[in-house]
């Protein structure tokens, strides 16, 4: 029986051209990785708000529906200062998960141009 080889855990290669490991990679970019999770948690949380919103009503007492608003009622709050106030509550939302995506894009091209992340490849 053959025995398997060991494999060496995944390299990423940084703009230098220096090896960085993976799981070091993530702890010493803490300040680009941190941000974009705060952000992605933000935009899938208003993604789930309003698909849940087809299901249930508005004040309802759900506490699943109550947790999704109070996290995601900030970015709402936000978004609805620049969305014409004829825009019914669930378009609101969807255009909050439309500016957490850009706003996860843009900063990562921030952190790209200023060379604080590693460059894959």
């Amino acid at each position: 029986m053959a025995e398997a080889a060991e494999h060496p855990p995944p390299v990423v290669t940084a703009s230098d051209g220096a090896d960085v490991d993976s799981a070091n990679s993530i702890l010493s970019y803490w300040y680009f990785h941190l941000p974009n999770f705060a952000l992605a948690a933000l935009m899938y949380t208003l993604l789930g708000r309003a698909l849940l919103g087809l299901l249930v009503e508005p004040n309802s007492s759900n506490y699943i529906w109550r947790f999704f608003c109070r996290i995601t009622d900030p970015v709402v709050a936000a978004v609805a200062v620049v969305t014409p106030k004829a825009a019914a509550p669930v378009v609101i939302w969807l255009f909050g998960v439309v500016w957490l995506f850009w706003a996860r894009v843009v900063m990562l091209q921030l952190f790209l141009l200023a060379g604080a992340v590693p460059k894959a490849g």
